[in-house]
């Protein structure tokens, strides 16, 4: 995956969950989210963007615009639903006017140092 303007780029990890506005708006879904991470990855939250896949033949992502966030040692904000896991949510691409839209959210760098320390909180795991 090439990630158009960054050269790096991780995965959400398993542990964050998400959020759904309880009474959902007809914008793009996840103008609505705000995402939940585990308090290793404090510092990396203004990296998490949502990212879309280019159309046609190249698999180069665009980032359309960075994530809702909040630690899951603060208070969760009011006028949601109850936190959700990602994943399975993030593993299937959605539809919209009959064609696959290729979406995810990814943290995403443009220098090394940084994806390498995003890498090594998110190898922490849980207990890190």
């Amino acid at each position: 995956m090439i990630i158009q303007g960054y050269n790096y780029f991780c995965d959400m990890p398993e542990d964050a969950r998400y959020l759904r506005r309880a009474q959902p708006d007809e914008r793009f879904i996840e103008e609505n989210m705000v995402f939940i991470l585990p308090d290793r990855l404090r510092k990396f939250r203004r990296h998490l963007w949502h990212v879309r896949r280019n159309p046609g033949p190249v698999h180069v992502y665009v980032p359309l615009f960075r994530v809702d966030t909040v630690m899951a040692s603060e208070p969760l904000p009011t006028g949601y639903d109850a936190p959700q896991d990602v994943y399975p949510f993030y593993t299937h691409t959605t539809r919209r006017r009959g064609r696959a839209l290729d979406y995810y959210v990814l943290f995403v760098f443009r220098d090394k140092d940084s994806y390498v320390r995003c890498q090594a909180a998110l190898e922490a795991g849980p207990q890190g």
